[in-house]
C-alpha cells in the first residue's frame, strides 16, 4: 500500500510541476522567467525518470505485482485458450 501511495504522490508532483511550467510559459515572456519554465520542466522529467526506475525495481523485486487482464491471460493454461 505504501508503494502505491508513493507512486500516486509522485504522479501528483509531476502534474503540479507541469502546471508551474505552463504558468511561467504563458504568463511571463522574459529571459529570467523562461529559466523558471526550463527548471520546472527539468524537475518534471527528473521525477518521471525516477518514477519509472522505482516502478521497474518494485516490479522486479515483487513489491508491486501487476493485476488485471494481462495478468489473468498469463495465468490461463495454453489448452484453455485454444
Amino acid at each position: 500500500m505504501i508503494i502505491k501511495s508513493i507512486i500516486i504522490i509522485v504522479f501528483i508532483l509531476i502534474i503540479i510541476s507541469l502546471g508551474f511550467a505552463l504558468f511561467h510559459l504563458v504568463k511571463h515572456k522574459t529571459q529570467a522567467q523562461s529559466e523558471k519554465t526550463v527548471k520546472a520542466l527539468t524537475f518534471r522529467i527528473t521525477l518521471s525518470i525516477i518514477l519509472f526506475i522505482f516502478i521497474f525495481i518494485a516490479l522486479a523485486t515483487g513489491m508491486l505485482t501487476p493485476h488485471g487482464l494481462g495478468n489473468q491471460m498469463q495465468k490461463t493454461p495454453t489448452a484453455a485458450i485454444q
